[in-house]
C-alpha cells in the first residue's frame, strides 16, 4: 500500500478500524490524543495513524506488528527491543498495520499524534 498518509483509507483510521483498542481522549485541529490498551494474546486489526506520533508508555510487553500482507515489520521479543514505563518514543506516521500483544501482560500506551506544526 502507498505510504503517503493521504493515500490511506479513512476506514482504517485507527479510532475508526480499531476502536476498543484506541479510545479517543482528545482531538482539536492540532492534536489527537489515544488511550492504547492490547491484552495478552490480542491482535489490534489493521489501522493507520497518519500523523506523527509521540507515545508514552505506560506498560510495555512484547509484540509484532504486521503490514496489511501478514510481513512482519517489528517482532520486539526477537529484536530485543523493550521500554521501561514512564519512556516516551517518536515516530513517523503508521501506514496500514496489526499489533500482536505476544507478551504475558498488558500494552498500555498514550499516543499522541501531531496533526499540525502550528501552535495552538
Amino acid at each position: 500500500m502507498n505510504q503517503n498518509p493521504a493515500n490511506w483509507p479513512p476506514e482504517l483510521d485507527a479510532t475508526i478500524a480499531a476502536p476498543s483498542f484506541h479510545k479517543l481522549l482528545f482531538e482539536n485541529e492540532h492534536v489527537r490524543v489515544l488511550d492504547t490498551r492490547v491484552e495478552p494474546g490480542q491482535i489490534v486489526p489493521l489501522h493507520t495513524h497518519p500523523w506523527p506520533i509521540m507515545h508514552y508508555i505506560f506498560a510495555w510487553n512484547d509484540f509484532i506488528r504486521r503490514d496489511e500482507n501478514g510481513d512482519v515489520l517489528v517482532d520486539t521479543k526477537a529484536m530485543g527491543v523493550s521500554a521501561e514505563p514512564g519512556t516516551a518514543t517518536w515516530s513517523a506516521p503508521m501506514g496500514p498495520h496489526t499489533l500482536e500483544n505476544v507478551g504475558d501482560g498488558p500494552i498500555h500506551v498514550l499516543v499522541v499524534e501531531l496533526k499540525s506544526a502550528s501552535q495552538a
